[in-house]
């Protein structure tokens, strides 16, 4: 889709008892991005995962009627020593997928080092480190909840490459 048809865009960091979700707007002149909302979907560890699955599911899609995004990026798959780990995040990244495919919303995925990368300059930075530079970049008065700081930090470099795109093409799922 052509970059001006991409002015929202929610940004995704799956997780079974924290995912993250952040919201911006692509603008122009002065204030070229800021943050439409944000926050991280909590789920108790004595919840049934299935009981995560839904809640996870009904906050996404409130947030995505709420804010009406036209596209998704959602963090890529990465490589957990933990099987049951990996099975959990993968659930819950389903169920991320699904209520942004149901809007009809174009999703893309980027590896969560290339973001901290981009919004740090470092592809190893901490948590803290890139909810301070989103802070920064988004001029919010203070940084976000970690969770949602790195669904923030998926959104802002999205929407970077939906204002200038790069040679490289976005991984669209």
């Amino acid at each position: 889709m052509a970059a001006a048809a991409h002015s929202i865009v929610i940004g995704i960091d799956p997780s079974l008892r924290g995912t993250g979700w952040g919201i911006v707007r692509v603008g122009r002149g002065v204030d070229p991005l800021s943050a439409l909302g944000f926050g991280t979907i909590h789920c108790p560890a004595t919840w049934p995962r299935t009981r995560c699955l839904v809640k996870i599911a009904a906050e996404l899609r409130c947030a995505i009627a709420t804010h009406q995004p036209t596209t998704c990026a959602i963090e890529g798959l990465f490589f957990a020593q933990n099987l049951q780990t990996a099975l959990l995040m993968g659930e819950a990244r389903g169920v991320c997928l699904l209520a942004a495919a149901e809007a009809g919303i174009e999703i893309c995925e980027i590896a969560p080092r290339k973001v901290k990368q981009a919004i740090v300059g470092f592809g190893g930075a901490q948590k803290t480190a890139v909810a301070r530079m989103v802070q920064r970049l988004l001029a919010l008065s203070e940084p976000p909840p970690a969770d949602a700081a790195d669904a923030l930090a998926l959104a802002l470099v999205h929407a970077r490459e939906v204002v200038r795109p790069t040679l490289a093409p976005r991984q669209r799922l």
